[in-house]
């Protein structure tokens, strides 16, 4: 692909994370594209094709009341957890035929408190499922952890290592939910919400928004100094027999996560590896879900994790720093907003200029990957 077919990230914006009753969350959600306006030196006017995404705060293409009425195509995703990456996929293949040159992925959400509560009917399936307990994630990351732990011979205290770290980084992000550091045992201690997993474990639903801004070819080096090539982005959803989320079934033998599949499409199409990565975000929804997705993705190896960890390979300064911003431990799970959060933290790393915790060296190559359910995963390739 030459040059004048690249997509790239030329300006990225953010509305923290976390609980904020004075706004709305399409109050977040202009804040965010404002932003990322303004990250790239354009205006409204100068964007030819955008799309939104929110799971319950409102239709985002009635964003173009606040932000101007210029006849905009503007297109609304709703993809559960991989809605923000979905968002960039549209945008980037739009550009790519000929729609613009210029375009704006935007997601938000502003949750209510407590535990997300679906609808088994949502999902395809009968209330006997919701009675099981299952449509609880709590419930079901628990039961996916405890088995991941068992086969691989990982010990329980490695996810209160996940989480440590989690906190860590968020502690010196001035976009994070959760600001106060935890250490391990305090993690441990925590309450116990569904074995082996505790309070400190999970993130929360939350509120937040996250915006960027991409241009095709040449365009985006008249625009910023140091643009982010969106290398690769690849989705993929569930397989038969695979054990996924609001997916009803265990299969007795191995089976194939879209995670690989998604990542397997992405590094290959990007044409890097795994071990290329200098900064990754995967979806930590709980402290579970890092340790399996680390592997899922290819990033190490089954049961490597808990070496990983305690070596520091994964913190901001080690080989494959993860989750620098704090990832959805620290940071919450505003759906609609999670996965832009992910490439706005890998772009501003990538271009050295991270809100918290930068990672050393000039890293060039990032990798983002979400999941959710019933079984759905886009990762990405960014390259500098």
């Amino acid at each position: 692909m030459s040059r004048r077919d690249e997509v790239y990230v030329v300006g990225c914006g953010m509305h923290a994370f976390g609980r904020d009753e004075s706004v709305t969350g399409m109050d977040m959600a202009e804040r965010a594209v404002r932003a990322a306006l303004a990250d790239a030196g354009v205006a409204w006017e100068d964007i030819g094709y955008a799309v939104g995404g929110s799971d319950v705060s409102g239709k985002p293409d009635t964003l173009v009341g606040r932000l101007g009425l210029t006849g905009v195509p503007f297109v609304n995703v709703q993809n559960g957890c991989a809605t923000g990456a979905s968002t960039v996929l549209a945008v980037a293949g739009a550009l790519r035929a000929g729609e613009a040159t210029l375009g704006l992925a935007v997601g938000f959400d502003k949750h209510a408190r407590g535990a997300f509560n679906a609808s088994a009917a949502r999902y395809g399936l009968g209330d006997w499922y919701a009675e099981s307990g299952l449509m609880l994630t709590t419930q079901f990351f628990a039961l996916k952890t405890r088995r991941y732990l068992h086969e691989h011979g990982v010990s329980e205290r490695v996810l209160a290592m996940v989480a440590a770290r989690a906190f860590r980084n968020g502690s010196v992000h001035p976009l994070a939910w959760r600001r106060k550091p935890l250490t391990e045992q305090e993690i441990l201690d925590a309450a116990e919400v569904s074995p082996p997993l505790t309070q400190y474990m999970f993130c929360s639903p939350g509120q937040g928004a996250a915006a960027l801004v991409l241009a095709l070819g040449d365009r985006a080096f008249d625009l910023c100094e140091r643009p982010v090539r969106l290398a690769s982005l690849a989705l993929r959803t569930r397989r038969f027999g695979s054990f996924e989320v609001f997916s009803p079934w265990l299969p007795p033998g191995p089976h194939r996560s879209p995670s690989v599949d998604a990542a397997e499409a992405a590094f290959r199409r990007a044409g890097v590896r795994p071990a290329d990565v200098r900064v990754a975000q995967v979806q930590d929804t709980d402290s579970g879900s890092e340790l399996i997705h680390l592997a899922e993705t290819g990033l190490c190896g089954h049961g490597e994790q808990e070496d990983l960890l305690a070596a520091g390979d994964t913190d901001p300064t080690g080989r494959l720093p993860v989750n620098t911003d704090g990832g959805c431990l620290a940071g919450g799970e505003p759906v609609g907003a999670s996965g832009l959060r992910q490439f706005h933290e890998v772009v501003r790393q990538l271009q050295g200029r991270a809100p918290g915790a930068q990672v050393p060296g000039g890293p060039r190559v990032g990798f983002t990957h979400v999941y959710g359910a019933p079984g759905i995963s886009a990762c990405s390739v960014l390259t500098v």
